[in-house]
């Protein structure tokens, strides 16, 4: 039987520790934006570099849209929000977006068609608003403007969905 010993000081295994765990919580984060492409629309989503990209992030919500933007759009968020803005700032606010985090930058927006929106004769259209290769908003809204909410699949029973005072203000906002 032979015995190997070695001494290994307290700073190089705190070091190679806290590296390993480092490495951990990089993949976990990988896993929990796109390494899945099961995402959520809820808080930014990073490393949204191409249209394959935005695709495999909107199927990941469910989503089946044509395979090219129908639109592609430069916006500038303002510096300041009046109130025109507070339906729309609300509607990203509860899917995890921050806009005024985004005051006085321009951001992009790609507008898809929708293939698979439950019950509608109208078409329907998806926005996701990207700054620097990440989601910082989205939208569902009927081409005619009836009707604009969050980026999640309705349930069932919510198949045609109304409009808040709210949300007319955020359509005509944005």
């Amino acid at each position: 039987m032979i015995i190997f010993t070695a001494r290994v000081p307290k700073r190089r295994l705190l070091a190679g520790a806290s590296a390993a765990l480092c490495c951990v919580f990089a993949v976990l984060a990988f896993a929990l934006t796109l390494g899945g492409r099961a995402v959520a629309a809820s808080a930014e989503v990073k490393n949204i570099r191409d249209n394959d990209d935005r695709l495999a992030y909107l199927a990941g919500l469910g989503w089946q849209t044509s395979s090219q933007p129908i639109a592609t759009e430069e916006l500038l968020i303002p510096e300041e929000f009046d109130e025109s803005y507070t339906g729309y700032l609300r509607l990203q606010s509860d899917q995890g977006f921050d806009l005024t985090q985004y005051k006085g930058k321009r951001v992009k927006r790609y507008t898809y068609q929708l293939t698979n929106y439950p019950s509608q004769d109208e078409p329907v259209q998806i926005s996701l608003l990207i700054y620097k290769n990440r989601v910082v908003g989205g939208q569902i809204q009927s081409s005619s403007g009836s009707f604009l909410h969050g980026l999640t699949l309705p349930a069932p029973a919510e198949a045609t969905p109304s409009e808040t005072p709210a949300e007319t203000t955020a359509r005509r906002a944005v």
